[in-house]
């Protein structure tokens, strides 16, 4: 048996002809940039949310970098950001001049709230947090320290679509919360897309003209803005997908719910469940010490996973100058070299849900890595 990580259309077989008839919707109207779909999008999106306002974005990246410029944050400023996260995070940071500071993450992957308040300087303006893998942040001792600090927080809800932390939905903690809809994520595109989320009219406002130029009225342009445009026929397909979201966020929990109930296997260890918070299992992501021959193991069995995230942000070659080296954030760089990402997509079937559980509590870290084990073909 030969199992993917994801198996993207699997999920638009599910609904195969709505989306055909949202696409085609978009086509035949001859609108296809900043049109009723969007608006419609924007309107149900935040209503999911809970949020006052939605704005639609040519990505994820652009959702964050477009927050960190509207908020003000700029050259001289410092952002705290979770040292293990991908680095679309920092990017945001960088790309408008300031400096990310990093900090550790806890047992859950997120940024470590115990460790926030060493980070602060005089000049840190705001805490991007990263809700990793589907499970959100301590948010409440993340709020607590940065409205003590007097900081913005900029949630990153790449991974995150629908995810609680006790009654409160990612992106509605902070200051603004920032959506990619890439096609693998669980509110998933069928190409680049993003949104962001916030309460704050002004903020709202900026960032729509930042996406568009930095206009309100063409050829009017008050500040320097850039083309991140989500378009009529994406934003059709995601307003589809939308209404499916809670379903097929069930479904994967229903498939972590069976890794978790029927993986027994000393070596590798399954992720936690934070007290008070949901998680919707953007990604189901195991530890091992024995990680990269792990890897191997599951691929001879035809088991295809893949590593979030090898290399941490601080040891990128971009980010060189930053003067960080290996060990200067242990417990990142011990999750960088132990996760693994197992098989989780929506239409995944129950004999690869058993297949790939029996195959992980076969694993032991001495054994040879043999490419068939009995009655499975």
């Amino acid at each position: 048996m030969k199992i993917d990580l994801a198996v993207l259309h699997r999920q638009y077989d599910l609904h195969a002809a709505e989306y055909d008839a949202a696409a085609l919707r978009a086509l035949r109207s001859g609108w296809y940039i900043m049109g009723p779909e969007l608006s419609a999008f924007e309107t149900e999106f935040a209503a999911y949310t809970g949020a006052e306002y939605a704005v639609g974005l040519n990505s994820g990246l652009d959702a964050l970098t477009l927050s960190v410029r509207a908020l003000g944050i700029g050259a001289a400023d410092e952002v705290i950001v979770p040292a293990n996260t991908y680095i679309a995070t920092v990017l945001a940071v960088t790309e408008n001049g300031a400096t990310p500071v990093f900090v550790e993450p806890d047992v859950h992957y997120c940024i470590d709230p115990d460790c926030i308040e060493a980070a602060i300087t005089p000049r840190t303006r705001a805490i991007m947090v990263v809700h990793l893998y589907g499970q959100a942040a301590a948010m409440p001792a993340v709020m607590e320290i940065a409205e003590r600090h007097h900081l913005f927080v900029i949630e990153d809800c790449a991974q995150s679509h629908g995810a609680h932390f006790g009654d409160t939905m990612t992106g509605r903690f902070g200051h603004v919360g920032c959506f990619s809809f890439y096609p693998t994520k669980n509110l998933g595109a069928f190409g680049d897309a993003g949104a962001v989320v916030t309460d704050d009219a002004v903020l709202a406002e900026k960032i729509r003209m930042l996406r568009n130029y930095g206009s309100k009225e063409k050829y009017h342009n008050e500040l320097c803005g850039v083309n991140s445009r989500l378009d009529e026929i994406q934003a059709a397909l995601l307003r589809t997908k939308l209404t499916h979201l809670s379903a097929l966020t069930e479904e994967r929990r229903e498939i972590a719910a069976q890794y978790h109930a029927g993986i027994k296997n000393e070596h590798i260890h399954l992720p936690q469940v934070r007290e008070g918070a949901e998680h919707v299992y953007h990604q189901f992501v195991v530890h091992t010490s024995t990680r990269d021959h792990f890897k191997a193991y599951l691929h001879a069995h035809g088991i295809e996973t893949v590593i979030h995230y090898p290399i941490p942000p601080h040891l990128a070659e971009c980010y060189a100058y930053l003067g960080h080296t290996r060990g200067s954030f242990p417990r990142t760089e011990q999750y960088a070299d132990e996760v693994l990402s197992l098989p989780i997509f929506n239409g995944m079937r129950t004999d690869e849900i058993t297949y790939v559980i029996d195959i992980v509590n076969g694993y032991r870290p001495s054994a040879p890595q043999c490419v068939m084990q009995k009655g499975h073909r």
